[in-house]
């Protein structure tokens, strides 16, 4: 039976993805687990988060998962939701500069405190709420329709070095990459557990992703 663990070290919502996973694919094993024996082992790994990428690099250091993080992206089926997805970047403009894992090549940048919406009224950080996700191509979208509206809480977004690298785009304002992808690796900013119908979708789709 495939197995999917989600990565316990102490920041997210772990019962909701680990409800939506389940609910998604009731035959997949899904185990929320901190060790590294546990993690190494299942067919997927998810890594959630909400928070601050100090305290989120701090965790990861102190459960001793940096390396078992980066070896598992690198060989698995990944996904990164929220601040599981910033911290796969190189670094965070947050608290003065944060080094994050480097396993995409790209910064995580705050949005400007002076957004303005196309009525001139001034945008609220966090981003927080309903918007369109406006999909690239990738086999995670499958049954997916396009600019479909997924649910976001953040208040900085991801800027992966290679387009490549962007799975999809949301405008808050202006364009930011809400979706980043490498190899086996998908991360997205918004939450697929709070995001419905296609956030069930998805999460069916990469449980089924051979990545």
């Amino acid at each position: 039976m495939s197995s999917v663990a989600v990565i316990d070290y102490g920041m997210g919502n772990l019962h909701s993805i680990a409800k939506a996973l389940q609910h998604a694919a009731p035959e997949v094993t899904v185990r929320v687990v901190s060790d590294k024996q546990s993690i190494l082992a299942a067919d997927r790994v998810v890594l959630p988060g909400v928070g601050a990428m100090r305290e989120c690099m701090a965790a990861l250091q102190a459960n001793d998962l940096i390396d078992v993080v980066a070896e598992v992206a690198k060989n698995k089926p990944f996904l990164g939701v929220c601040l599981g997805m910033q911290a796969l970047l190189t670094s965070s403009e947050e608290n003065g500069g944060i080094d994050s894992l480097n396993l995409i090549p790209g910064q995580v940048k705050h949005f400007s405190k002076h957004l303005l919406d196309a009525q001139g009224e001034r945008l609220k950080i966090p981003h927080m709420g309903w918007n369109q996700v406006h999909q690239h191509d990738h086999v995670l979208w499958n049954d997916i329709p396009q600019d479909s509206r997924f649910y976001f809480v953040h208040s900085y977004f991801a800027q992966a070095d290679n387009p490549e690298h962007v799975a999809a785009t949301t405008e808050y304002p202006d364009e930011f990459s809400c979706v980043i992808a490498r190899d086996n690796i998908f991360a997205t900013q918004f939450h697929p557990e709070k995001s419905h119908t296609v956030g069930l979708q998805l999460l069916a789709n990469f449980l089924r992703w051979d990545g």
